[in-house]
């Protein structure tokens, strides 16, 4: 069966609740408790999210993101008590899409899982696409073209691409970006560094070369060249 969401957290009560809500919302979902669990479960079913825990009992969501991603391409937003910097680079490093701490509001969460089903699962190809070079954003589907082909944006890469196309030939301070883009001034530069090189990797033909965005060292950064 298809679904929109599997919820993977070891405390039950918590994965059960969340289960429950986002079903109230008509956001199908189902729920586990363990790693092999939501291996079975991703075997057996079709879905469009996954919620992910980082401590699965004696083992690691982290483990299971990288297990994942050697096969699926489906958008992992990590769902932790684990709030460290180095823990929110991790999951970022190794293929998570987006985070959010743990205790979270079940409205703000299901608002975050909507934004990312909308994000991921429409890939219409709007009239902008042309054969002219660069990136295209059509911000209704929220989906992005680079050359004319679709490219697959995490939530914040998405939000930090529209940001600087939309302010094209100007820099941007880091600053500004933790508060327009983050809407948090206290995001660590490294976060921010993390995004902009998989933004790099999706977008420019030689990512150590980049010809749209642009770094101006300790100020922040430009996007440059064609786009729309």
């Amino acid at each position: 069966m298809e679904y929109h969401c599997l919820i993977v957290d070891d405390e039950e009560t918590i994965a059960q609740v969340t289960c429950e809500y986002f079903n109230m919302f008509d956001i199908s979902s189902r729920y586990v408790t363990g790693y092999e669990e939501c291996m079975e479960m991703l075997k057996a079913h079709t879905f469009s999210l996954l919620l992910l825990d980082i401590n699965l009992g004696g083992r690691s969501g982290f483990e299971l993101c990288k297990r994942i991603r050697e096969t699926m391409d489906i958008p992992i937003l990590f769902i932790s008590a684990r709030t460290e910097d180095d823990d929110i680079l991790t999951a970022l490093n190794i293929g998570g899409d987006d985070y959010i701490a743990k205790p979270f509001r079940l409205n703000i969460l299901l608002a975050k899982a909507r934004a990312m089903l909308r994000r991921y699962e429409n890939g219409a190809v709007p009239p902008a696409v042309s054969a002219g070079r660069g990136p295209v954003i059509d911000h209704e589907s929220r989906q992005v073209w680079v050359d004319g082909k679709p490219v697959v944006l995490k939530e914040m890469e998405y939000k930090l691409l529209s940001y600087l196309m939309e302010h094209r030939g100007r820099v941007i301070t880091k600053d500004e970006i933790f508060e327009n883009v983050w809407h948090d001034r206290f995001v660590g530069e490294g976060t921010l560094s993390v995004h902009i090189r998989h933004l790099r990797r999706k977008i420019e033909e030689d990512p150590d070369r980049p010809v749209y965005i642009r770094t101006r060292w300790g100020v922040g950064y430009v996007f440059e060249g064609e786009g729309v």
